[in-house]
């Protein structure tokens, strides 16, 4: 064989080859969006642990191919133990609830983790919720694209697009960090908690309205104990009606 037809072929091999690599490398860069809810309580002491697990997957997103997007729920059934955890509101409890009666639970607790819709477990299992994200990524969502997103007035404001169901159920969540939450009473007395991603405020929408509709999520407070709050987060999501699984979501921050 010529010299040259030789290196032309080894030319052509090396350049398949980056190809190839090219396209493995966009493969592992898109990741696909999954919904990480946390039904956790400032009065329950197995919680601390599952709040750090959930901060660590928000900071670090490490389990490969998913963006992890994380919501820390706080429900209101702890309060009456001493401490009223200032981030709790019934909306939670109700939201906790529809999930036990989806997964056939006798009752419901805390931490307990909720991934896509699909998944439930104790918050603070690393292994279960590392194999329940990871089981989730490897699904195929719908993309959401979200625009125009204002806050003011205790509103958030927003226009959402994405090829979804039109029966599908569309949730928004806003969101903030709490970084310095000092506990005087209850099964926590006397530490500093950590929050991330900690619900303030949640609609759900008639109708799969991702159609570039002006949308808007009231009610939004930071009052109470809310210490060294970040950005806020828009969380947008779309469940299948019938099993509630998660088939779109997105996340962004607030401009403020």
């Amino acid at each position: 064989m010529p010299i040259l037809l030789r290196r032309w072929g080894l030319g052509l091999l090396l350049a398949a080859a980056s190809l190839f690599a090219a396209r493995g490398a966009m493969a592992q860069s898109v990741r696909v969006p999954v919904l990480v809810e946390l039904f956790t309580s400032e009065g329950c002491s197995d919680c601390p642990a599952a709040d750090r697990l959930l901060e660590r997957l928000d900071k670090e997103q490490s389990v490969p191919g998913a963006e992890v997007i994380v919501l820390s729920e706080h429900v209101t059934y702890w309060n009456y133990l001493g401490w009223r955890d200032p981030f709790s509101f019934d909306t939670m409890d109700t939201r906790q609830q529809a999930y036990g009666a989806r997964f056939g639970l006798s009752s419901i607790y805390t931490p307990q983790a909720v991934v896509d819709g699909a998944w439930q477990f104790v918050g603070s299992d690393e292994r279960r919720m590392t194999a329940a994200i990871a089981q989730a990524a490897a699904i195929t969502k719908t993309p959401l694209a979200l625009q125009e997103i204002h806050a003011g007035n205790g509103m958030v404001s927003f226009r959402v697009r994405g090829q979804i169901d039109p029966h599908a159920r569309l949730f928004a969540a806003v969101a903030a960090d709490a970084t310095h939450s000092d506990v005087s009473r209850g099964e926590n007395a006397g530490r500093t908690l950590h929050h991330v991603a900690v619900v303030r405020a949640l609609k759900e929408f008639s109708g799969a309205v991702a159609d570039g509709r002006s949308l808007h999520v009231d009610g939004v407070s930071l009052a109470g104990d809310l210490k060294a709050v970040g950005p806020l987060r828009l969380a947008v999501w779309a469940a299948d009606a019938r099993t509630g699984r998660v088939v779109a979501a997105t996340m962004q921050t607030v401009p403020r």
